[in-house]
């Protein structure tokens, strides 16, 4: 573990003031990209970050759960009253987890990264509220004062739509070398070696000229209500964004809230769906692996009797709600710990299917389906990062997913994830999708 800007035991100084806007994300136009963002449009919740006050970073797994348990305790000293609501402070993500194929493209990503921005723009409910943050030494109260002025003189008052007009985006991925890779898994999963495997694939993604990644983002939450909407970039300007429906925890105390999402099928075919074997059988075995996941840290564990369906623009899936209340001095970090990867993008027995993934997927996910999202004093929010690309210039490799189980057909699953690179590829193109 280590820590890009403070030394061990730094603390910051934080300052905050209210804002008559409506759009956090409208600040790209005078701050330029932000380094983080975060929204979920339904629930009213918006955040966008510039600068790093703080940056740590993970060089292995096991310090990748240091970093993050270590977050909700960093010395954090507000001038004046602390904001009712804030989102975070601290934004970030970790790796999905080993692989068996590195790709030194997920290197300035690192681990796990979670940065505190020097600036962030928080909208929850109704209200906007500019937050500073600087390292505490001396001349660090007057840093963040002069931010806040800055920013509350200069930030505008509109909502940022997207601006640029569609775009021809080639893309490039190899059908026959997923259909291999799903057949094989069909294989040993009759042969008993295990019941789930997800396996993923990667599409990459080319346009004219370099994407303008505030458009992406605005496109991406404006077409995708119901998900979360994340960007982060890495110092280098590589930018992991993506929108998200499935969540791996929010937690606010010792109430935690998380959910299995698993089986899929295209908008209008709900019905199917429902009634089908194997979307079920791959829906139920996530909803008991997070059941008894759940078990050594939380209490009072409840599910919702029966799945319900959540409808996307691109895809309906299968949706189990669950809660708990945590153990006393359960932490965000040791549920982490004990869900991630659920069977959803995972498999099970989860060692098994983890195993498969490191020799044969053939893939680096670096990021891609693992906790993104922002932590703080008793919260966290955390997604598990789908739906998602890494976007560098005019290039884009984006990232999905299908669950494999006996009855799986290549040629299905091939499908399923064609209609779930939709989103991303519309969000990147402006419009429509032509498959060249």
């Amino acid at each position: 573990m280590r820590t890009l800007t403070p030394v061990e035991g730094q603390r910051w100084v934080a300052g905050w003031v209210p804002l008559p806007a409506v759009d956090p994300l409208a600040g790209a136009d005078v701050l330029g990209p932000p380094s983080v963002y975060w929204e979920r449009p339904l629930a009213q919740e918006a955040a966008a970050g510039w600068g790093e006050a703080a940056a740590w970073e993970a060089r292995t797994p096991s310090e990748a759960h240091t970093v993050l348990a270590s977050l909700a305790s960093q010395g954090l000293r507000w001038l004046g009253s602390a904001p009712g609501e804030l989102l975070g402070p601290w934004f970030g993500g970790m790796r999905f987890g080993a692989t068996g194929a590195p790709d030194s493209a997920w290197d300035s990503h690192g681990v796990a990264r979670w940065v505190l921005p020097e600036v962030l723009v928080c909208r929850a409910g109704e209200g906007v509220v500019i937050a500073a943050f600087s390292p505490d030494v001396d001349g660090g109260e007057a840093q963040v004062r002069a931010r806040l002025e800055q920013v509350r003189g200069s930030f505008p008052a509109a909502y940022r739509h997207p601006r640029g007009g569609a775009v021809e985006v080639r893309t490039r991925s190899s059908r026959s070398d997923f259909e291999a890779r799903v057949t094989r898994a069909v294989e040993d999963i009759g042969a008993g070696h295990f019941q789930k495997v997800v396996l993923a694939r990667a599409m990459d993604a080319e346009g004219p000229d370099d994407f303008d990644v505030v458009d992406v983002l605005s496109r991406l939450r404006e077409q995708n209500p119901r998900c979360a909407t994340f960007l982060f970039r890495a110092p280098d300007g590589a930018c992991f964004l993506g929108a998200t429906p499935e969540t791996l925890c929010r937690v606010e105390g010792r109430v935690l809230e998380t959910e299995a999402l698993a089986g899929s099928a295209a908008p209008g075919q709900t019905e199917g769906l429902g009634a089908s074997d194997k979307d079920r059988r791959e829906h139920e075995a996530v909803v008991r692996y997070i059941l008894a996941a759940l078990a050594p840290v939380a209490e009072h564990v409840s599910a919702d009797a029966q799945p319900a369906f959540l409808t996307l623009k691109n895809v309906v899936h299968l949706r189990t709600g669950i809660r708990a209340e945590l153990r006393e001095n359960a932490t965000a970090a040791q549920v982490v710990a004990a869900l991630h990867p659920t069977p959803a993008v995972g498999g099970t027995p989860r060692e098994r299917a983890l195993s498969f993934l490191v020799e044969h997927e053939a893939l680096d996910r670096g990021w891609y389906a693992g906790p993104v999202g922002w932590v703080g004093a008793g919260r966290a929010h955390l997604m598990v990062a789908l739906r998602s690309a890494l976007v560098r210039g005019p290039r884009a490799r984006l990232f999905v997913g299908a669950g494999i189980v006996a009855g799986s057909s290549a040629e299905a699953e091939w499908r399923e994830t064609e209609m779930k690179s939709l989103a991303m590829l519309r969000a990147l193109g402006g419009g429509d999708v032509v498959r060249r």
